[in-house]
C-alpha cells in the first residue's frame, strides 16, 4: 500500500510545479519576443537597444541614413533572384525605416507597366510584419536577415510553361526557388538571443526581351515554392 502524501510534502509538491510553470513561462515570452512579437505586458527596454553579437545582415540590405538601396538592376535572373530575396527579407526595426518603406524598395522593381503591381504589393504584405508587431519588434531592437542556400530554376516551372496559353506570360518570364535560412536577433530584457529558421519561397521574374533589366512579377506564398 502506497505512503499517503503528508500536508507538508504536498506544499512542496505544489510550490514545485508553480516554480517549473513560472520558469516555462518567461522563457516562452523570452521566445515570443522573436519568433512574433514582444509580449505587451513585458516592460519594454531602453530607448538605445543594444545590438547582439553575432553576423551581421547581407550588405545590400544596408539602410543608409536616408533611404534604402534599390535592388540590384541586372539581365541576369539568378542574381537578381538573390538581390531581391534579401530586400524581401532583410530588415532592422533599429532603424527609422517601416515596413512600407521596405515594400517599396520590392515594388519599385515590379513590372513598370503597373499590371501586376496591386498583386505583388499584396504578396509583400505577408512576407512583412504588420505595423503593430513592427512597433512591439522595435522595443527589442530586432533585427531580420537571409542567408540563401540555393537559387534554382524549379523543375515544375518547364511544366508550367508548356501549360501556359500563348500571351499569358510575359517573354522572359521565369521562376527562382530559393531556399535559405531566415535568421531574427534581438535584445528580451537584458540578454541576446537570435533565433532561425528554414525559410523557401519563389519569385517570378521577366527579363530580356520584355525588360532590359529583370523584373519582379509575383511572389509564391512563404515555404511553399515550386520545386
Amino acid at each position: 500500500m502506497a505512503n499517503p502524501v503528508r500536508p507538508g510534502q504536498r506544499r512542496l509538491i505544489l510550490l514545485l510545479a508553480v516554480g517549473f510553470a513560472v520558469l516555462t513561462a518567461l522563457v516562452g515570452v523570452g521566445v515570443y519576443g522573436l519568433l512574433l512579437a514582444p509580449d505587451p505586458t513585458t516592460p519594454a527596454p531602453a530607448a538605445e537597444p543594444r545590438r547582439p553579437a553575432g553576423p551581421s545582415p547581407e550588405p545590400d540590405s544596408t539602410a543608409s541614413s536616408l533611404s534604402l538601396p534599390p535592388i540590384l538592376a541586372t539581365a541576369d535572373a539568378e542574381a537578381f533572384a538573390r538581390a531581391a530575396s534579401h530586400a524581401l527579407i532583410n530588415w532592422d526595426t533599429a532603424t527609422h525605416f517601416e515596413p512600407s518603406d521596405y515594400a517599396q524598395v520590392i515594388i519599385d522593381a515590379g513590372d513598370p507597366s503597373g499590371m501586376e503591381t496591386a498583386a505583388l504589393a499584396s504578396d509583400v504584405r505577408s512576407y512583412l510584419p504588420t505595423a503593430d508587431a513592427w512597433a512591439k519588434l522595435r522595443a527589442y531592437g530586432t533585427r531580420q536577415w537571409l542567408t540563401i542556400d540555393e537559387a534554382f530554376i524549379p523543375a515544375s516551372w518547364s511544366e508550367a510553361l508548356d501549360q501556359a496559353a500563348d500571351g499569358q506570360l510575359l517573354p522572359g518570364t521565369i521562376a527562382y526557388t530559393v531556399t535559405g535560412t531566415r535568421h531574427r536577433a534581438g535584445i528580451v530584457g537584458t540578454q541576446a538571443q537570435e533565433t532561425s529558421r528554414p525559410v523557401s519561397f519563389t519569385l517570378f521574374i521577366a527579363c530580356e526581351p520584355s525588360f532590359e533589366d529583370c523584373r519582379l512579377l509575383r511572389l509564391s506564398e512563404v515555404d511553399n515554392p515550386l520545386r
